[in-house]
């Protein structure tokens, strides 16, 4: 993301210099917090947690089981992993745009910036079903298309007051909630049920068909919130406050989300369901994200830990390119190129399969990293 260069009453440990090839004045927790976000999904893409399962190591299972979606109803750690990137999307917009602010751009440059992002966003995730069915198809279920949307959300809101802003971002959570309650057009007419509810029928409105795994587009209104709290926060970072005072507010505002999204959920007011984001799923993912980011802001610009973190900025500086690429190339590619050599040589060994398969899987992770460390210790970004 574009670099920041603090403004004169900023807290001088909100933002901090480095030594690590990239300019002075970054929030270092963001760009680790961003990298070991992409690390995952880049394990994702050399399909390790895929194979990891099927070797099924019975004491394993329950870590194996935190990097699987659940089916339905509950969460766990993976199902955190896209709210995160949505709510860092919102962190680095407010560190963005104050950063063209200070340099004097306009506001309707910043603007005409925004929607073309947004468009290309849109059309690269809409592109990415079509490489996946190998045909040109128009589905909206990628978190590329999403997030155009919740990015363009959060801008027109920006210079609102706080309070307006988060008025928003509980009112989308609101409006979807009712709509999935008292919006009921046979057959999708089951507030809770995969496949017959709000979301499946305005999918079928939009594109005329279900996704198999019982996504919905819709996801992108409630959503939305998770990159409106992201501003809330950047803009919280930039402000003169006392970094004692900025994690205690992160911190308090964490936690709030976190009771009311698990409160919904035990009092069975709204099931914790990831894949139509229900209201209880994006507060409690949105909790986990503030508190994330306070977590890493305390050890990271706080206390200024830097030793070895450049592993995961590495992978988090070039956020879009890399999940393109393991989108595209990392499972239906690569994976079987590098199982060619490393299962291939292991085979020869009378390796058992699995294990093979878990070796290839890291080997290509491996391989995707050091593309990621290639292009930042060339200071190669690619930015939309």
């Amino acid at each position: 993301m574009p670099t920041l260069t603090p403004p004169p009453t900023a807290s001088p440990t909100s933002l901090v210099n480095n030594n690590d090839g990239l300019p002075a004045g970054r929030l270092w927790s963001l760009d680790v917090y961003r990298g070991l976000i992409m690390f995952l999904l880049v394990g994702e893409g050399a399909r390790f947690y895929y194979v990891m399962h099927e070797w099924d190591v019975p004491w394993l299972r329950p870590v194996v089981a935190q990097f699987h979606h659940v089916p339905w109803d509950g969460l766990v750690f993976w199902d955190v992993v896209q709210p995160a990137f949505m709510f860092i999307v919102g962190v680095a917009m407010a560190l963005s745009l104050h950063k063209r602010r200070q340099r004097g751009e306009s506001w309707g440059k910043t603007a005409r910036h925004i929607v073309v992002r947004c468009v290309i966003l849109f059309l690269l995730g809409t592109g990415l079903h079509c490489v996946y069915a190998d045909a040109l198809v128009f589905e909206l279920w990628n978190v590329l298309t999403q997030l155009s949307f919740t990015i363009l959300v959060a801008f027109l809101i920006f210079r609102w007051r706080w309070e307006a802003q988060l008025g928003v971002s509980l009112g989308l959570i609101l409006l979807t909630t009712l709509l999935y309650r008292f919006v009921h057009v046979p057959p999708y007419d089951a507030t809770f049920e995969p496949g017959r509810n709000f979301g499946s029928w305005v999918d079928m409105l939009l594109m005329g068909k279900l996704n198999t795994d019982h996504w919905v587009a819709f996801n992108a209104v409630p959503t939305a919130a998770h990159t409106i709290w992201g501003v809330l926060a950047g803009k919280l970072l930039l402000s003169a406050a006392s970094s004692a005072r900025k994690g205690g507010v992160l911190l308090g505002a964490g936690l709030a989300l976190l009771v009311a999204g698990y409160g919904l959920d035990w009092a069975g007011a709204a099931p914790m369901i990831k894949r139509i984001c229900t209201s209880s799923f994006v507060l409690a993912s949105g909790g986990w994200c503030v508190v994330a980011l306070v977590g890493f802001y305390f050890v990271f610009d706080v206390l200024g830990w830097r030793r070895g973190t450049w592993v995961l900025v590495a992978v988090g500086m070039n956020p879009i390119l890399i999940y393109l690429i393991t989108e595209t190339l990392a499972w239906g590619w690569l994976n079987p190129k590098v199982g060619v050599f490393v299962g291939g040589g292991l085979a020869a060994l009378s390796v058992k399969p699995e294990v093979a398969a878990v070796a290839t899987a890291a080997a290509t992770w491996g391989l995707l990293w050091a593309l990621c460390a290639w292009l930042y210790r060339r200071r190669v970004f690619v930015r939309i």
